[in-house]
């Protein structure tokens, strides 16, 4: 598998640390609100790139993180007179409603900044130890970033670019515009902690670092996150991680490109990030997933209500395909076309892995779906053994279980009053009394069902 790696912008061949295991950090939301279609994206995304390293064979050990404890955690609280945790334990529920709804499987581990606070006061104590980092007179500690040669390596800034414009605020008790906080002294009613440096509560960079490090050790395998979150929040993790260790910190860095609405950038200025929550008030959200995955992760995409459709009409091309393998006649006798579609079965199965080694091309290994599914539902029009459907099934299921889409709809069974009114009507159909089989008909409609007629008679798929 090759993936592009930020760090040296190129693709590269992915070797995990340890063969046959992969250990993941992905950044994850800041619990103050609920999260949007941008935010969406990673989290889809680096969850079908986890799915698809299972799939391959591997352990994966997937964290993602919940920021709950943040300037934003805070204000909304004192808006709210609530404590900053009711805040965050709300979100985090909300979080996993929103996820769930998207297939998105639950992390190994989801830490919270406030469960390791030691973990976080014990890092930046061995930074300022090694002076890379320095207390203020107000609480505050800095990393001082020219003391790590290292810095801008990630973005491609230098020093000298980052300086030119760079001041420090009224307030700021730093030693230079470059630096940035590890921890941040006590302010009249916020939440703190006891630490060397008096009472506080830590910095968001240094979050992450002692969070993953804990975790997944001080080198793992792949750091995730959106485009935005590569400067400065990934330069300054990289920073201070491998400042206070010596050790390389992520060995791969994977980025999601941005998300436009309508063509236009998503920003607060414009009213349009679109919640997730009010999506799906819309839209079915398998649909959502199918085309956050319908590029390829590291390019733009374009969210509308039109290509939110054609994602939906897709997604029942898709479950047509499953319905007829799952309900294809059966021959008994081997013949020399069942042996071929096996053998085409294989090549489209190769042809989906080398799309999703090639740095996670969905959009591609997509394409290759739908060709499998034009090919299959020619096949499984005529009786054929139960092997060679077997095989299109397997390949079906295991494509869609990558993706993560098709999971909810495949384990529904149609309600029992459907299918009393399709017996009825097949009667009616029998019986020539076609009226009766019409009225049937509609009023399965009127209850989101169609009926497909065909030589092995009728069966129902959802609108």
């Amino acid at each position: 598998m090759r993936l592009y790696n930020t760090m040296t912008r190129r693709k590269e061949d992915f070797v995990p640390l340890v063969k046959g295991e992969v250990r993941i950090y992905v950044c994850g939301p800041t619990v103050y609100n609920y999260f949007h279609i941008g935010n969406a994206r990673a989290f889809v995304v680096f969850d079908t790139l986890r799915r698809y390293f299972e799939h391959l064979g591997n352990k994966v050990t997937f964290v993602q993180n919940f920021t709950d404890i943040d300037d934003k955690i805070i204000r909304r609280a004192n808006e709210e007179h609530v404590c900053f945790s009711e805040v965050s334990e709300r979100f985090i529920k909300e979080y996993y409603q929103d996820a769930d709804a998207l297939n998105i499987e639950r992390a190994t581990v989801n830490p919270r900044a406030t469960e390791h606070v030691g973990e976080i006061i014990a890092l930046v104590k061995k930074l300022v130890d090694a002076g890379h980092a320095y207390p203020t007179e107000n609480g505050d500690v800095y990393f001082s970033v020219r003391s790590y040669p290292g810095y801008g390596k990630l973005s491609g800034q230098s020093i000298e670019s980052l300086e030119s414009g760079a001041r420090i605020d009224p307030g700021d008790h730093k030693h230079d515009p470059l630096d940035f906080a590890l921890w941040k002294g006590a302010k009249p009613t916020e939440p703190s902690w006891e630490s060397p440096w008096g009472m506080g509560r830590p910095g968001w960079h240094i979050e992450c670092s002692a969070m993953s490090m804990s975790i997944l050790g001080e080198t793992f395998d792949i750091h995730c996150g959106g485009q935005d979150l590569v400067f400065p929040h990934h330069e300054n993790e990289i920073a201070q991680s491998e400042a206070a260790t010596g050790k390389p910190f992520a060995r791969y860095w994977l980025h999601n490109g941005f998300i436009n609405v309508d063509n236009q950038k998503m920003s607060k200025s414009l009213n349009n990030f679109l919640l997730v929550r009010d999506i799906a008030k819309e839209f079915d959200l398998d649909a959502v997933r199918f085309f956050l995955l319908s590029a390829q992760y590291r390019n733009p995409v374009n969210f509308s209500r039109e290509l939110i459709e054609q994602a939906d009409a897709a997604l029942t091309r898709l479950k047509t395909t499953r319905e007829r393998i799952e309900q294809a006649p059966v021959a008994s006798a081997q013949t020399e076309e069942d042996a071929a579609f096996v053998k085409a079965v294989e090549g489209f199965s190769k042809a989906f892995d080398e799309a999703m080694d090639d740095d996670l091309n969905t959009a591609d290994a997509l394409g290759v779906l739908f060709d499998f599914c034009r090919a299959a539902n020619t096949f499984v029009s005529e009786p054929h053994t139960k092997e060679a459907v077997a095989a299109a099934a397997r390949f079906f299921d295991s494509a869609v279980w990558v993706f993560g889409i098709l999971q909810k709809s495949k384990d529904e069974a149609f309600p029992e009053e459907a299918l009393v009114i399709l017996e009825q009507r097949t009667t009616a159909r029998k019986e020539k009394n076609f009226a009766r089989a019409d009225e049937l008909r509609e009023k399965l409609k009127s209850m989101g069902f169609a009926i497909e007629d065909s030589k092995d008679g009728a069966r129902l798929k959802r609108l």
